[in-house]
């Protein structure tokens, strides 16, 4: 008789870990407050007197651009970390089911705890951005409600063929473009104070137009869902939502689905019969693929003298839209082989430890950025000195200071094996 007995839990992927520690250390960091820093005009002046006034100057501006959000078309190193964080959401998945399955659990309970784990996390997320205000936030936009509406989508996609994850990205890419291109341009003499734009916002023109922020789509939609729940101003004042003063809509879920579907499939090869050489190669050259068919929908990404309007589909993080889907992905498969190939193919790990460790505890160390980071900063200022970061670098300081006692957080989590799931 053949053995039916479970098969062993796979063994645990370091580059993974590492590249998730990565990014919510990047998350936790607050880009280390540098994109005021490198801005202020003692800093730009510093070396104004030598020969390396112009090297600080464009090292100045790339710290300050990379380390907070482009304000809508365009991407930059702190716009990855969404995409990151969501694409190793779909990689982690064929790990998950595979362990869920070695302990013999059946798929019907692996659904039921897929639909749990998605309505914690929406639930989380409201609770995390609520964090502050005199009432409950309903708003959907941050990464663990996005994550946690779209996760159950994702997971019965797991067990389907690679043709059918990729024609689910096409539909869902093309559905999502066509339904922003449908919608209604706003009439003439729209007042775009109206939905929180100064007079001067730089506005697509033609087909690009049905992307601009505040007037597209999602934003319409969300006109209508948000006011299903009880909405109030920051003072605590009833209040009907009206815009949503970055651009952000609940909607980016949808296509932030097929981010974790690329995920899926990179989970997949990564598990799969290839030899990891083989791994990274099929990695960098999908993400060479990824990249070049979102620049091909947005070539003003290469080329910026081009006008507004020469563009299929502008990349935009905040409404994540289909070009945006392909080029993040690009980012994210690109980043993830570089920490494959540096750790599991190459072996060299002892490196990622301080990464890692975080990696395995992301949830903990995400809700810990979100409300203990103000707590963390006075605790340091009452009991080591109130004057500690009063001076220039005193706020970059600070943010390090912050981040490196939540680092030890996960290090004391990880030596007593605390491990906060979901």
């Amino acid at each position: 008789m053949a053995d039916k007995s479970p098969a062993a839990p796979p063994e645990r992927l370091v580059s993974l870990d590492a590249y998730r520690g990565f990014v919510m250390l990047a998350m936790a960091s607050s880009g280390f407050r540098l994109t005021a820093a490198c801005t202020k005009p003692e800093v730009l002046q510093l070396y104004d007197n030598s020969g390396a006034k112009t090297a600080w100057r464009w090292l100045c501006g790339q710290l300050a651009f990379h380390t907070d959000h482009v304000p809508w078309a365009g991407c930059c190193f702190w716009d990855l970390i969404q995409p990151s964080f969501m694409f190793m959401v779909g990689v982690a998945l064929p790990y998950s089911m595979a362990s869920r399955e070695s302990l013999g659990q059946s798929g019907f309970v692996q659904f039921l705890h897929v639909l749990k784990r998605s309505l914690v996390l929406i639930l989380l997320g409201i609770f995390l951005s609520s964090e502050g205000r005199p009432h409950t936030n309903f708003v959907f936009t941050n990464v663990l409600t996005q994550i946690g509406m779209g996760y159950p989508i994702v997971w019965l996609l797991l067990k389907r063929g690679t043709v059918v994850q990729l024609a689910a990205a096409i539909v869902i890419l093309t559905g999502y473009w066509y339904a922003f291109y449908q919608h209604p341009l706003p009439p003439p003499g729209f007042d775009p104070a109206t939905v929180g734009l100064p007079p001067d916002w730089p506005a697509y023109q033609g087909l690009a137009a049905h992307w601009n922020k505040a007037t597209n789509f999602a934003a319409a939609v969300d006109l209508r869902f948000l006011n299903l729940f009880p909405q109030f101003d920051k003072n605590g004042a009833p209040h009907p939502y009206e815009f949503n003063a970055g651009g952000y809509q609940t909607l980016n879920f949808v296509p932030s689905i097929v981010t974790m579907i690329f995920g899926l499939l990179t989970g997949r090869l990564l598990r799969g019969p290839l030899t990891p050489n083989q791994k990274t190669v099929k990695m960098i050259w999908t993400g060479a693929v990824c990249l070049a068919l979102g620049l091909a929908l947005d070539p003003r990404m290469l080329v910026s003298s081009l006008p507004l309007d020469w563009t299929l589909c502008p990349i935009v993080k905040r409404i994540w839209t289909p070009s945006w889907a392909l080029f993040s992905t690009g980012w994210t498969l690109w980043m993830l082989a570089a920490f494959y190939w540096v750790i599991d193919v190459r072996g060299w790990k002892a490196w990622a430890f301080p990464l890692a460790i975080v990696g395995m505890n992301s949830i903990a160390l995400y809700v810990g950025a979100q409300l203990l980071k103000p707590w963390i900063s006075q605790t340091l200022k009452t009991h080591i000195c109130s004057h500690m970061f009063n001076f220039t670098g005193g706020p970059v300081a600070e943010s390090a200071a912050v981040l490196f006692v939540l680092w030890l957080m996960c290090y004391w989590m990880y030596r007593r094996k605390i491990f906060v799931r979901i």
